[in-house]
């Protein structure tokens, strides 16, 4: 009866340390391939659909690993990609049809973003004790101690922190957190001013843009952290140019550039770099709405019209 017993033990806790391998095998693998396959795929409609399961999926395995960086990580890309690649896109298509059901599908975005950003600011915390709390509270601190293997994350926390801000510019509490994002931006900077082709210098452009429509900002700044992030991506993401048109050329009431600017990123080639596939065929379809919108975006005594030169003076 003993060796019955201690058989059952046995095998209880060969059962708890299989499922406990094969939990951390997944959340491994997960971590280190699920934003990339989605990233590379060509059909946006096939991702949009397929991206909700996955998403839960990793919620699901972060119940059973809530200390796996790369997880939490991972989590926090998906929920930026499917809330910037697709509610808020909706969203903003329907506002001429459906303002409610606009409306609604902002606010989804908005707390899509805001939870991206929570799974974010929970990798940071592991890394680095109270990260997220410094951030707020004196952002010039917080990251002293980050490394250069840290630049995915303090990127990806920027976008999901800056993307909440962006969605809900009309909710002071969440734009008192740009110095934050601004902090993050710059550390990463400091790190690997390289990072995935100009990707850093294109979140520093929509910092001091966003900065300017608050009174903090640079439009100089923005601009020259285009024309750099434009020089390391080769002119190769569809987003920065489409950025550039509908935050900037449409507040300056510049026709001529804003066409310019959706005419390159029309010009850009979704499969030169597999890597960023997606987002150029989301940001290609992007441009050639807000083209079709032109007319609609450019009305009025230009003489009325404030830009974001005024306001940067």
């Amino acid at each position: 009866m003993r060796l019955g017993v201690a058989w059952v033990a046995v095998l209880c806790l060969s059962g708890c340390s299989i499922r406990s391998l094969a939990v951390n095998k997944m959340a491994d693998a997960l971590a280190s391939g699920t934003t990339s396959v989605f990233a590379s795929d060509e059909d946006p409609e096939l991702v949009r659909d397929a991206l909700p399961f996955a998403l839960k999926t990793l919620e699901a395995l972060l119940e059973e690993k809530p200390d796996h960086t790369g997880l939490l990580l991972s989590t926090c890309q998906g929920f930026l990609l499917y809330g910037a690649g697709f509610v808020e896109f909706e969203a903003d298509r329907l506002e001429a049809t459906n303002y409610r059901e606009a409306k609604r599908q902002h606010e989804r975005a908005l707390k899509l973003y805001l939870r991206a950003r929570g799974y974010c600011l929970r990798a940071l915390d592991l890394r680095y004790s109270g990260a997220s709390q410094t951030l707020v509270r004196s952002p010039e601190d917080a990251l002293a101690d980050a490394r250069v293997e840290d630049v995915p994350l303090l990127y990806w926390t920027a976008g999901a922190w800056g993307s909440s801000i962006a969605a809900g510019l009309d909710r002071p509490e969440l734009l008192a957190d740009l110095p934050a994002v601004r902090a993050l931006v710059e550390r990463a900077l400091d790190l690997d001013s390289d990072y995935n082709r100009g990707a850093l210098y294109e979140a520093m452009m929509r910092v001091e843009i966003a900065g300017v429509m608050s009174g903090v900002g640079s439009i100089e700044q923005a601009r020259q952290h285009f024309e750099r992030a434009l020089e390391l991506s080769g002119g190769r993401r569809a987003n920065l140019f489409v950025a550039w048109a509908e935050k900037v050329s449409v507040q300056d009431q510049n026709r001529q550039e804003f066409e310019a600017m959706l005419d390159d990123a029309l010009a850009v080639d979704p499969d030169r770099d597999p890597e960023d596939r997606l987002m150029n065929v989301v940001g290609r379809q992007r441009a050639q709405w807000l083209l079709d919108q032109i007319d609609d975006l450019f009305l009025g005594d230009l003489d009325e019209l404030g830009t974001l030169e005024d306001s940067d003076s």
